[in-house]
């Protein structure tokens, strides 16, 4: 007998776990649900009543869905919801920063917006390609899903205002001192040291300016950055400078080197040399500046952390961000290895 064809079932497609509406538009059933119903539980069916939709359609669940992934709603059991205090925070403020709190508490709670936000805070957005292939290989969001995201994503941290445009660029900007994003930052950093494989004697080669005031973050910034990831800095003029051939030394510096760090501030000359030697072995750096203007265009579609001096809490996050992209950087080479772009 002839043997049956067997036809092999195709893998169901992952539905994404991001809200698939923006915090704006994941607003409008708890508003239907404080205008209407004085803010009481109520049950899912009520809340359609209250936006004017057919219950149980399927636009009508994936908003239901989005307002819960923001952490507006909640069930209290099957079949109902009520408001959460983040939400009443947005829809009616008691305090003078009760609205943006709770809408940038409503983005960290939102699942994988979260995570996408922490991972770029304090950058620029890369440039579209390298931003489609971190959505996709790091946080496997589908491809036929990832304009959706990018769309949903720019708009809910326009609400919250947690990004805005730069020169050209979308800023995202860093909260990380504020108590809403300080717990996430921590379990993203915690998240990273599990996956991130440092070894004892791993070394990150630091390439920055000695002259004040910049010389000075060694020791304030650079190095207890380095050191929280769980590496050895090293850094040219203090351990290299000594004896021996510069140039070698600096040379095998880099080249043993980890992970390298590069304070572009002020386009010093030497820090610039380094990093091209750091870019002749494909070695990931993480790049910092507290100037755009000094970056130049060819490294701008890297990820580049950007710090603002004037603001009261930089020295810390600065030391909290370099860390996290030191631990991605080694867990993710692709983000920070300078490759020419054709």
């Amino acid at each position: 007998m002839p043997k049956k064809k067997v036809t092999k079932k195709k893998a169901a497609t992952k539905v994404p776990n991001y809200p698939r509406h923006s915090l704006d538009r994941s607003l409008r059933i708890p508003k239907g649900i404080l205008d209407q119903n004085a803010g009481r539980e109520c049950t899912d069916r009520e809340t359609a009543e209250f936006i004017g939709v057919k219950y149980n359609a399927g636009p009508y669940s994936s908003e239901l869905s989005s307002a819960i992934k923001f952490g507006l709603l909640e069930r209290p059991e099957a079949g109902k919801v009520k408001l959460t205090e983040i939400a009443r925070n947005i829809l009616k403020p008691q305090q003078k920063d009760s609205l943006i709190t709770g809408l940038r508490s409503a983005v960290l709670k939102a699942p994988v917006i979260s995570d996408v936000y922490t991972h770029y805070r304090g950058e620029n957005l890369p440039d579209d390609q390298f931003f489609i292939n971190t959505l996709s290989d790091k946080y496997k969001i589908p491809s036929d899903k990832i304009s959706e995201f990018k769309e949903i994503f720019i708009d809910t941290l326009n609400k919250a205002e947690l990004i805005k445009e730069h020169d050209g660029k979308w800023r995202v900007l860093d909260i990380s001192s504020e108590s809403t994003a300080r717990v996430k930052k921590e379990e993203s950093f915690s998240k990273l040291e599990k996956s991130a494989k440092v070894k004892s004697g791993d070394t990150c080669f630091i390439m920055m300016p000695f002259a004040e005031p910049i010389g000075s973050y060694y020791s304030k910034i650079y190095q207890p950055a380095i050191e929280k990831a769980g590496l050895s800095p090293v850094r040219a003029d203090n351990e290299i400078f000594g004896t021996g051939k510069i140039m070698d030394q600096i040379w095998s510096g880099i080249h043993s080197a980890k992970v390298l760090v590069a304070e572009l501030t002020n386009r010093n000359p030497n820090v610039f040399y380094e990093l091209g030697l750091a870019h002749a072995l494909q070695k990931p750096v993480v790049l910092v500046s507290s100037n755009e203007v000094d970056v130049p265009f060819d490294l701008k579609h890297i990820r580049v952390i950007y710090y603002d001096v004037s603001d009261p809490f930089w020295g810390s996050q600065l030391i909290d961000k370099v860390a996290e992209n030191i631990l991605s950087a080694i867990e993710n080479p692709e983000e920070a290895v300078l490759k020419n772009v054709e």
